[in-house]
């Protein structure tokens, strides 16, 4: 997968984390979206914080136990 590819999974993963961002991040990921709705490659930094994002929004998030659904 391109580099391009992953910046778009990070950034389509993202939109729904954007009102959970602090200031500093959304500024920076409404920047990203602007850069992506050019269809501009990101700069390795920018890639980085990118990855850094997704991988604290999306990637850690709390997932649910289903096993609680079941339970009586």
């Amino acid at each position: 997968m391109s580099s391009y590819q992953d910046q778009k999974n990070f950034i389509e993963a993202l939109k729904r984390y954007e009102n959970k961002m602090d200031e500093k991040e959304r500024n920076f990921f409404s920047t990203t979206l602007k850069r992506d709705k050019d269809e501009e490659d990101l700069d390795s930094i920018s890639f980085a914080r990118l990855k850094e994002l997704y991988t604290k929004y999306y990637v850690n998030r709390k997932k649910p136990n289903l096993d609680d659904l079941f339970k009586k």
